[in-house]
């Protein structure tokens, strides 16, 4: 790697921000002998352009020995982040890959069949005259001997070994805070009707240790070879067949994996197992892999057992093999790589090889404020009484930002359907628009491509979803996002004490909510907080805030929205010229002076209050807050899934 190419490699035509001084920070961390750089570059830092100036500085063919690692990988486990990439005009010259199930066969007769199912992969010794015009292999071939190969973080870790994507000089992990977590999920083993071809030929014993697991987990996988040799016998398959194979296959090295990493004494990672009763209900039967139980029980003898999930901590073993042997040198870039000591920690690095570079703030805290309208705790106990105040809030929002498109995350499906209703009944269900589990994309693009102020209710869009402009002025989070605590790891994690992990993570989700509505430095929106735990969050997690969101945290105060009168939520900027120079600062915030957005001044908050709009806000300054001292099992966040 020459990190002294980084500025030659910087893809735009010049900087904005703070992008000049990012690249000599990230240059220097290199120099300094840094394996891992960590880049903690806040929205609209232009990471994408930041990560493909790293990836530049990868040492090339032609300073490379044969037996030397070349070339750069760039992966992000957001698939609309890759999208994104692979639509900037600066960033063609990193050559997108993407798994086989998202191209289409080229053969006659065969022009709706994704190449994973394609003729192919169906028949054995199907030799294609097409290959080399197939999209698939035409863009892997040409990914594969590019200087820089673009893919999702899945892709790349589904490709580890593989004679096509070898080791890399340098590679860069876009969107990155969540490695471990996305490792965590994808080395995740899900034994049940869905996963396992065969489910319902198989005698399922109840496990009730890890040791139990692995014993069932090294039959299944000798079942499972049995099967895929008779696929692999035929001369032709079905499509059907096709998958059924694959999935073997995938299946076959997940048990492998987790029966060789468990018997292995030097693995740091602890696994956790479990089971359903009848597939319905959920019995947890955590034991951590130092629990290696008894081996007197013949589990294979009773055959009551549900569904398994076999689950990983801190996979550091998955990680090494599918990430870190990938590269020389790594740039991992985000906004909220909160702790680097923690991430370390959690993703197997050693510390003291790496360097965290600080990517300093460009918008405005006054564009970007945040505003109390806490209404109640919203944990399972105390959600009846606390969301129908909730909706009403959200109706006064909407009454203060009567022609802005709003956002509100939601948390999860059950208090989507509940707000709703709740809107619904107060009659403002016209303005107002959700996703199903299935059509979350098409409903999304639906909701951004109207020109109606309306109304999203969300689920887990707190991020990789950019909402520049008129596309949303104002979110509200009516929820704090804490991990479902009826999760083993997260169980687990808290019996250890792990609070802070705990608080980091959802402070981690609130942070990435809150940069989904402002893009740039002249951009505004407004995030509403409506769940008073959030609050006490801030305080918890107040030692691993960047420092810019410490500021906007800082400035935190309660707006002084209209009156509830669901009528007025609907109206139309001409007919409630009131309510539309209210916080949203419809007229104002266009020539960069908005109440709301926090564009404006003083002078021009008193002169539209003046006129009759509702434009001041009560300042509550959270800056000499004390932090609670009852004990965080009071937080814990409720079970639901």
């Amino acid at each position: 790697m020459n990190p002294d190419r980084i500025f030659e490699a910087f893809p735009a035509p010049s900087y904005r921000g703070n992008q000049e001084q990012a690249l000599r920070d990230i240059r220097d961390a290199f120099e300094a002998g840094n394996d891992v750089v960590l880049v903690r570059a806040p929205t609209g830092s232009g990471k994408s352009l930041l990560a493909r100036a790293v990836a530049g500085c990868a040492r090339t063919v032609d300073e490379a020995d044969p037996v030397e690692a070349t070339g750069a990988y760039y992966t992000t486990p957001q698939v609309s982040q890759l999208d994104d990439v692979a639509g900037d005009d600066l960033l063609q010259d990193l050559n997108v890959i993407r798994g086989k199930s998202n191209y289409t066969c080229i053969l006659p007769g065969e022009l709706d069949t994704p190449v994973n199912q394609a003729p192919c992969v169906r028949e054995r010794g199907y030799d294609c005259s097409v290959q080399h015009r197939c999209p698939y292999f035409s863009d892997r071939a040409i990914a594969s001997n590019r200087s820089i190969a673009a893919m999702t973080l899945a892709y790349f870790m589904q490709t580890a070994g593989s004679e096509v994507f070898r080791k890399r000089d340098v590679v860069v992990i876009d969107e990155a805070h969540g490695l471990s977590e996305w490792a965590e999920m994808y080395a995740t083993i899900q034994l049940g009707p869905r996963t396992v071809p065969f489910w319902d030929d198989l005698r399922v014993p109840q496990v009730d240790s890890v040791e139990g697991a692995v014993r069932y987990a090294e039959a299944l996988a000798r079942r499972c070879t049995s099967r895929k040799d008779e696929l692999l016998a035929q001369e032709s398959l079905s499509p059907g067949e096709v998958r059924e194979r694959d999935r073997l296959q995938e299946l076959i090295g997940e048990l492998d994996f987790f029966v060789e990493d468990y018997r292995d004494p030097q693995s740091p990672t602890t696994w956790l197992v479990d089971q359903d009763d009848d597939g319905d209900s959920s019995r947890d039967r955590d034991r951590g892999a130092n629990a290696r139980g008894s081996g007197d029980e013949d589990e294979t003898e009773n055959p009551n057992g549900g569904p398994l999930t076999i689950k990983p901590m801190d996979p550091e073993r998955y990680l090494r093999y599918t990430v870190w042997d990938r590269g020389n040198k790594f740039a991992l870039l985000s906004a909220t790589i909160l702790n680097k000591d923690a991430f370390c920690r959690h993703v197997g690095l050693e510390p003291s090889r790496v360097a965290l570079v600080d990517v300093g703030h460009t918008f405005p805290v006054e564009n970007r404020p945040l505003y109390d309208v806490t209404q109640g705790k919203m944990t399972y106990e105390h959600r009846e009484e606390t969301l129908p105040k909730i909706a009403r809030t959200i109706v006064r929002i909407m009454q203060a930002h009567p022609d802005e498109k709003g956002l509100v995350h939601a948390h999860s499906y059950a208090i989507q359907e509940q707000l709703e209703a709740l809107l619904t009944d107060f009659g403002v269900g016209d303005r107002v628009r959700a996703h199903s589990r299935d059509d979350r994309d098409a409903d999304l693009e639906s909701w951004k491509a109207s020109s109606e102020p309306d109304v999203f209710l969300s689920v887990k869009m707190e991020e990789a979803l950019d909402l520049k402009g008129d596309l949303c002025r104002w979110q509200v989070l009516c929820k704090a996002p804490f991990l479902n605590t009826s999760d083993s790891r997260v169980a687990h994690r808290l019996e250890q004490g792990q609070w802070a992990w705990y608080y980091r993570a959802a402070l981690r989700t609130v942070i990435q909510a809150c940069g989904r509505v402002i893009r740039a430095p002249d951009d505004h929106g407004a995030t509403y907080v409506a769940d008073s735990s959030l609050l006490d969050l801030f305080d918890r997690a107040r030692t691993d805030m960047p420092d810019w969101f410490a500021e906007q945290v800082d400035r935190l105060e309660e707006p002084d929205l209209p009156e509830f009168e669901p009528r007025a939520a609907l109206a139309s900027t001409d007919e409630s010229g009131e309510y539309s120079r209210t916080l949203s600062g419809r007229g104002s915030a266009r020539s960069g002076s908005s109440s709301a957005s926090g564009t404006g001044s003083s002078e021009k908050a008193a002169e539209d209050d003046s006129s009759g709009a509702r434009g001041r806000s009560r300042s509550r300054s959270r800056r000499g807050r004390r932090s609670s001292k009852r004990s965080p099992l009071a937080d814990v966040w409720d079970t639901e899934s």
